[in-house]
């Protein structure tokens, strides 16, 4: 995994949400989580290419809080703290222009409607749920979380294809198969 391309859409998402009161560190985990979910589910990879391991408030990226450090050193980003909901949270104000040079274009897209529906559409704690799904009760705390395990929780439908395999399955291990 690259930590760059988690720090460069990390600030791109604070850059992307102008309004800082919208995007807290658990909002910002859950754009990245969603956005590399949804890639994944879509093409068949993650944007970023990030470990997730279970927190609290949902799957976390393993090396966010490098990522942030970095953007905040090389003054990029302002983390400031704040009373969120009675509690001391973390909004982002993003200082520079994100570089997107290594994203392409349909990546940026699906990391921008994972961004309108979270900031515009939850709160904090709304998502936080939303994240505590199968795979996130599954896992044990602090345990990485795969992004296939997310395909397991996604209930699909069953076609003739799949039951005739799962016949051939039977048959072969009740050791019906004819030869062939």
């Amino acid at each position: 995994m690259s930590i760059a391309r988690l720090r460069d859409l990390a600030h791109y998402i604070c850059w992307k949400c102008d309004d800082p009161a919208k995007l807290g560190s658990t909002k910002l985990n859950k754009v990245l989580w969603l956005s590399d979910l949804l890639s994944y589910r879509l093409r068949g990879r993650a944007i970023t290419g990030a470990e997730y391991t279970k927190r609290q408030f949902g799957p976390v990226p393993r090396m966010i809080m490098i990522a942030r450090s970095e953007l905040v050193s090389s003054g990029k980003i302002f983390e400031r703290q704040d009373q969120i909901a009675g509690f001391q949270g973390v909004h982002f104000i993003a200082l520079e222009k994100p570089d997107l040079s290594d994203f392409l274009q349909e990546e940026i897209e699906i990391v921008d409607s994972v961004i309108s529906e979270i900031c515009e559409n939850h709160t904090a704690t709304s998502i936080s749920h939303f994240s505590h799904d199968l795979i996130w009760r599954a896992a044990k705390m602090g345990e990485v979380i795969p992004q296939f395990a997310w395909l397991a929780s996604t209930p699909g439908e069953l076609g003739e294809e799949d039951y005739n395999w799962a016949d051939s399955v039977i048959d072969r291990i009740e050791g019906r198969a004819t030869l062939s």
